[in-house]
């Protein structure tokens, strides 16, 4: 299969194209810059340079790959900006489905979250709605990734993988990244987390059981799944186990718990036959590389 992969130098991505070409497929990843593009040759694959919110240059870069399978991992998370990745969750998704569909692409794979739940107690399944009812600023990203979902929907067949927190190489919670500046009270930390040792519940994924994922998703049929470890846990339980695993100090413990902080369940992904090798942030926090 010929996959072309948008994003293909993110956390996610750098580890994908290595395991998509390792698993016998033809790639082609799309960067913004050369050195983007010369990261993705490395490995063997070819490499196209477009930006996604360009409409007329995201065409360009796709129609010639021709490729089969498009996945989409767009974030602007490696710099913390919230508003230019809700931007790529809308515009770019538009602008990528529409030219894979040009190009004659069947199927799509989009990088969700499952933190956009509705609140609740238990871990949400995906037959929990998103939480469209939310307060700004979540109901801005709730937006995005709905948008996103329902635009890449209109492929013949589109997986959406709703990650939990990504942590691992290249992540914000690896040693040396934002959470350990953020936790040593840096002041010019810059990310979007919720860091507090409260009874909020949060699931993880490593970003390499993330990247195994998509190129299992390639198979599966459309709608959301889960990609989470197997322990979503409140932040009074991993907080002070990043913290350690980072030499960086926890913050207090406390007793509130943001209602849609409820975690989520990976049993479908696991009845397609997907298992984290991480199976829990427990050991991961401890197992990550540098950023």
């Amino acid at each position: 299969m010929h996959v072309l992969v948008a994003g293909a130098t993110g956390a996610v991505g750098r580890l994908l194209v290595p395991m998509l070409l390792n698993a016998g497929h033809q790639v082609t990843g799309i960067s913004r810059s050369a050195s983007g593009l010369e990261q993705v040759r490395r490995t063997g694959a070819s490499a196209v340079q477009a930006d996604a919110l360009d409409r007329d240059g995201m065409r360009n870069a796709v129609m010639p790959a021709e490729p089969d399978a498009v996945v989409h991992q767009l974030t602007a998370l490696s710099n913390a900006d919230g508003e230019a990745t809700n931007r790529l969750r809308k515009e770019g998704t538009r602008n990528l489905v529409d030219a894979a569909k040009s190009a004659g692409a069947r199927s799509i794979v989009v990088q969700s979250i499952s933190w956009a739940y509705e609140p609740g107690e238990a871990p949400a399944d995906e037959t929990v709605p998103l939480d469209v009812t939310a307060e700004q600023p979540r109901a801005g990203m709730v937006d995005g990734i709905q948008t996103m979902e329902e635009t890449a929907a209109e492929m013949d067949t589109a997986v959406s993988l709703r990650f939990g927190i990504l942590y691992g190489p290249g992540t914000w919670y690896a040693p040396g990244g934002a959470v350990a500046a953020a936790l040593s009270g840096d002041p010019a930390a810059h990310l979007l987390a919720y860091l507090e040792a409260d009874r909020s519940v949060t699931s993880f994924v490593h970003v390499a059981d993330a990247a195994r994922a998509t190129v299992a998703a390639l198979d599966w049929p459309s709608g959301p799944v889960n990609i989470v470890d197997d322990e979503p846990s409140e932040g009074r339980q991993w907080v002070p186990v990043l913290a350690d695993a980072l030499g960086a100090p926890a913050p207090a413990a406390g007793s509130e718990r943001q209602s849609w902080a409820r975690g989520a369940s990976n049993s479908l992904a696991r009845s397609r036959g997907w298992q984290p090798d991480h199976t829990t942030w427990r050991t991961g926090f401890a197992q990550q590389g540098p950023t």
